[in-house]
């Protein structure tokens, strides 16, 4: 069993963008461009977990790692918690969930990632990026990380909070990127914890954590990967790969 496991947890159903992780980039489905991008961190296993049978086999069929979950799931990261647990059986040191929405995702960042927590100081770390624009702060689809002193590169520092809204929060605000490399340990307590006041009006999963004293810190990367949301951002994200790929 690898110490380490990317789960990409993923489904049809998006209220914003139906049949989100189908939608072709470069004629080659978005859950595909994801799960190729964690292959090539060569950090570990990798899986996409589902309760979706179009994705099942479109991953499988694509030589990949794709397993069935419950439809039940209120939260991503209950999805790879099963399989963490079941398919898995809790024994992976680092669990990644790494959102399917990410098809530009540099391996480079999850590497880098990953090589923070095998340093064991934090129950979840993450990362984030410059703002690409102003417009972008007030962007709800863009989740902003709030953190004390500014983000360098090859540096984490403690995340204090994370919104959609200006709360006019008197941190440094950085664009947060979804992915999360939690410890065995933060995993298991994670989702024994009933979803807190803050997660459930910002609709922020990682605040659950934040708000029961679990610690997570934050890395700078400078590559800001699009993440696809709305029709618009998968445009824009056809485009920048399209443009990426010839030159």
């Amino acid at each position: 069993m690898n110490k380490i496991a990317i789960i990409i947890p993923s489904r049809l159903d998006a209220q914003r963008l139906p049949n989100k992780p189908l939608k072709l980039i470069n004629n080659k489905e978005m859950i595909l461009h994801v799960y190729d991008q964690a292959i090539k961190s060569k950090v570990g296993e990798v899986y996409v977990a589902t309760p979706d049978e179009k994705i099942i086999n479109t991953v499988n069929n694509a030589g990949g790692k794709a397993i069935k979950t419950s439809d039940n799931h209120q939260t991503g990261t209950d999805r790879i918690f099963e399989v963490f647990e079941k398919r898995l059986n809790s024994k992976p040191d680092i669990i990644v969930n790494l959102q399917g929405d990410m098809p530009n995702i540099q391996p480079e960042a999850i590497l880098e990632l990953v090589s923070y927590m095998k340093k064991n100081k934090c129950d979840i770390g993450t990362l984030a990026s410059e703002f690409n624009s102003k417009t972008e702060i007030n962007d709800t689809n863009v989740v902003k990380v709030a953190v004390k002193e500014k983000l360098l590169s090859n540096q984490f520092l403690n995340a204090f909070d994370f919104f959609r809204k200006d709360e006019n929060s008197p941190y440094n605000l950085y664009h947060h990127i979804g992915i999360y490399a939690f410890t065995n340990k933060a995993l298991i307590r994670y989702v024994s914890l009933k979803r807190s006041k803050l997660e459930l009006e910002r609709k922020l999963e990682q605040l659950r954590a934040l708000e029961n004293n679990m610690s997570i810190h934050v890395g700078y990367i400078k590559a800001s990967p699009l993440s696809v949301d709305t029709e618009e951002d998968l445009i824009k994200v056809k485009n920048l790969m399209k443009k990426n790929e010839k030159s």
